[in-house]
């Protein structure tokens, strides 16, 4: 089943995360017991999230890192969107959320009820959307614009060989389906029950600008290992005929 993601990274923290937090900011921050009060407020928390160093911390340290990727990806999502001027930290977060559920390939692929295997291509989750009730309408159209963002924000490089050599959907293609899939679900009246609207049509509205900062994370530090089969796979993304 297709897994709504929510803008959760900011309430999970595992003790590895306290314990990075310190080594970086301990000498303002004071002890442990003190930053688990802390991070418990959403306003301080907020702050203690958006310093600096934190971020400066994740890009030098990333050969001995021990933090969760709830932490890792929101952090670093959070203060490229930042120099993109995308301020709304649930957006942030909801970004973050989804590269560390689609890190995981199997996370990343489109699992619909009545379906014998899950949906690799595009083209077959457009397709499923004609006869997909109400409900389920949704949750593809929210994947599908999350995972193009996944696709074209984490692997561009290969997007454009991919394109140019073998004749796959280019970059474009992947910001178009994915701004009109954002907007439709978006528009959906789940996305209130959700609480997904603003960030939906935010989404859509700037996904060129959103891509971009991703791109930016992917050329310093995110790497899924040497590619693979299962990688190959994701990328096999096709338009509808």
């Amino acid at each position: 089943m297709l897994k709504m993601i929510q803008p959760n990274c900011r309430v999970q923290f595992a003790a590895e995360d306290i314990e990075f937090i310190l080594s970086v900011l301990g000498p303002r921050l004071g002890t442990a017991e003190g930053l688990v009060k802390l991070l418990a407020d959403e306003e301080s928390r907020d702050l203690i999230l958006d310093d600096e160093e934190l971020f400066r911390a994740l890009l030098e340290r990333r050969g001995c890192l021990r933090v969760s990727t709830h932490f890792y990806f929101y952090v670093l999502v959070r203060h490229v969107f930042l120099r993109s001027e995308i301020k709304d930290r649930t957006v942030a977060d909801y970004v973050a959320e989804v590269l560390a559920e689609f890190a995981r390939a199997e996370r990343a692929r489109c699992v619909v009820p009545g379906q014998t295997n899950p949906l690799d291509y595009f083209f077959e989750m457009l397709a499923a959307l004609q006869t997909a009730d109400d409900r389920m309408q949704f949750q593809i159209r929210a994947h599908i614009g999350n995972y193009s963002l996944f696709l074209s924000g984490v692997f561009p490089e290969r997007i454009r060989f991919r394109a140019e050599r073998k004749g796959f959907p280019d970059l474009k293609y992947y910001e178009s389906l994915g701004r009109s899939q954002y907007r439709a679900a978006g528009d959906h009246k789940l996305a209130q029950r959700y609480e997904l609207t603003e960030i939906f049509h935010t989404l859509s509205e700037r996904f060129e600008t959103t891509r971009l900062a991703l791109n930016d994370i992917s050329e310093r530090v995110f790497s899924l290992g040497d590619g693979g089969e299962a990688m190959e796979r994701l990328l096999i993304a096709k338009p509808a005929e």
